[in-house]
């Protein structure tokens, strides 16, 4: 079901932190928006890449952080519903980042899935992916 503008606003403000958190290499918030449970998943782009839990997050943002420099995400299209305190977002974006000294740029997918906890939304699940380039004609 389609999110009321409030919580449509309040997930949007959650991903625009993120965006931010990410770009700045802000450890402390980009985990602030994640929910400190064990059981959080967030999946990555990597065969390697699937983090469950606070500290597997942690590392997953420093490795990331360590292989690239400046990254960005730029989201194209948002779509956010919700039922009751769970909400959930799908999103394309374009993932930014100097790679070895070069800019780039990439294609993504992501999906977010919220819980509202004391009146704040937080991730409880998220997966980043790139669409597959072999399906793409010039």
């Amino acid at each position: 079901m389609k999110a009321d503008s409030e919580t449509e606003k309040a997930v949007m403000d959650v991903l625009k932190k993120f965006a931010e958190s990410y770009a700045k290499h802000d450890l402390e918030s980009a985990m602030s928006l994640i929910a400190p449970d064990d059981d959080v998943v967030i999946y990555g782009t990597g065969a390697d890449e699937k983090c469950m839990g606070s500290e597997a997050i942690k590392s997953q943002f420093e490795r990331d952080w360590s292989q690239i420099e400046e990254p960005g995400l730029e989201y194209n299209w948002i779509s956010v519903s919700a039922a009751g305190n769970v909400a959930w977002a799908s999103m394309d974006a374009v993932f930014k980042a100097k790679i070895d000294g070069r800019k780039t740029k990439f294609s993504s997918r992501i999906t977010e899935v919220f819980e509202k906890r004391e009146n704040r939304w937080l991730i409880v699940q998220g997966h980043f992916s790139f669409p597959d380039q072999s399906q793409f004609f010039d």
